[in-house]
């Protein structure tokens, strides 16, 4: 016989505090990490976030950041460095370009999930990481947050070798805190 296992906001819940077979809220808000590239479903991540959430619980939506090294490349060689690295540039110039750069890719990652959270009432705060190991950064940003829950995407088709070696599934390896992946658009990437 196969059976099927999904998210139980209720099971949750119980473990975080309420009392079987009730809907009274969380005891103890929830903190949520979504990790995203852009390719989460808003509308359903908002939804699933809000049946965990009761009042006090936060969402911390975040994207790893992987700089091209044609764009480094573009930078002058003494300024090459981690954009996030907080002494002071030699020039304003590759700072704005830095800062820049990560922005812009990190609101179009995000933008789409903190306006449905924000759409259903749900503050959000906001997290560009730069890094080329996503699931590392997100296990870090996990841990670094103290989250009950992380919710990331699940791209690539189940049962083959690279769903395997898939930063969801390196993060669920991994992780000390429930994982819910929800599917998104196929891609060659993994959210």
């Amino acid at each position: 016989m196969s059976r099927t296992s999904r998210a139980d906001p209720d099971s949750f819940q119980r473990s975080h505090g309420a009392k079987a077979g009730t809907t009274s809220p969380i005891l103890r808000p929830v903190h949520i990490l979504v990790a995203t590239t852009g390719v989460l479903p808003p509308g359903p991540v908002a939804d699933l976030c809000g049946r965990f959430l009761a009042d006090g619980g936060h969402v911390t939506v975040m994207t790893v950041i992987q700089v091209p090294r044609t764009f480094l490349e573009q930078m002058d060689v003494e300024e090459r460095r981690s954009f996030l690295d907080d002494r002071p540039w030699e020039s304003d110039t590759a700072q704005m370009m830095a800062l820049g750069y990560l922005e812009e890719r990190g609101r179009r990652a995000v933008e789409p999930i903190v306006a449905a959270l924000r759409a259903r009432g749900q503050d959000t705060d906001v997290r560009f990481i730069e890094g080329d190991d996503p699931a590392e950064a997100i296990i870090a940003s996990a841990e670094e947050l103290e989250v009950d829950l992380v919710v990331m995407g699940a791209t690539r088709r189940l049962f083959t070798d690279q769903a395997w070696t898939s930063v969801s599934a390196r993060v669920m390896e991994q992780a000390r805190w429930p994982v819910v992946l929800v599917p998104g658009a196929r891609s060659d990437g993994d959210d």
